[in-house]
């Protein structure tokens, strides 16, 4: 997966407000699609409190909460982080069945 652009929101939205051509917004910022500048240009709204922010349906922690994501080390161990352990409940010595599934894998506590 791409790495997140960094964007300095306050900047872009102030170059719309000016009525920068989206060409010049475009170049300024180095995104390939309006679409890219159109996604930047909300999430910057929504972090200045302009827009309110897009709730997700599932009811998750805000965004900045426990990160979710899991790497693979060079021996081939999963790794996790402990505020993730300790978020799904887990403990020193549980064990799991792993398998794959249609969306991934599955880990089930034995």
């Amino acid at each position: 997966m791409a790495k997140k652009k960094e964007v300095d929101g306050k900047r872009l939205v102030k170059m719309v407000k000016d009525g920068a051509p989206q060409s010049d917004i475009m170049g300024k910022f180095g995104f390939n699609t309006s679409t890219q500048l159109k996604v930047a240009y909300a999430n910057a709204l929504m972090e200045a409190g302009e827009i309110p922010e897009i709730q997700s349906p599932r009811g998750g922690k805000p965004s900045g909460g426990i990160k979710k994501e899991v790497a693979v080390s060079k021996r081939g161990s999963l790794i996790i982080s402990k505020d993730l352990i300790e978020d799904l409940g887990f403990k020193v010595g549980d064990q799991f069945v792993a398998r794959k599934t249609k969306v991934g894998i599955s880990l089930k506590l034995i």
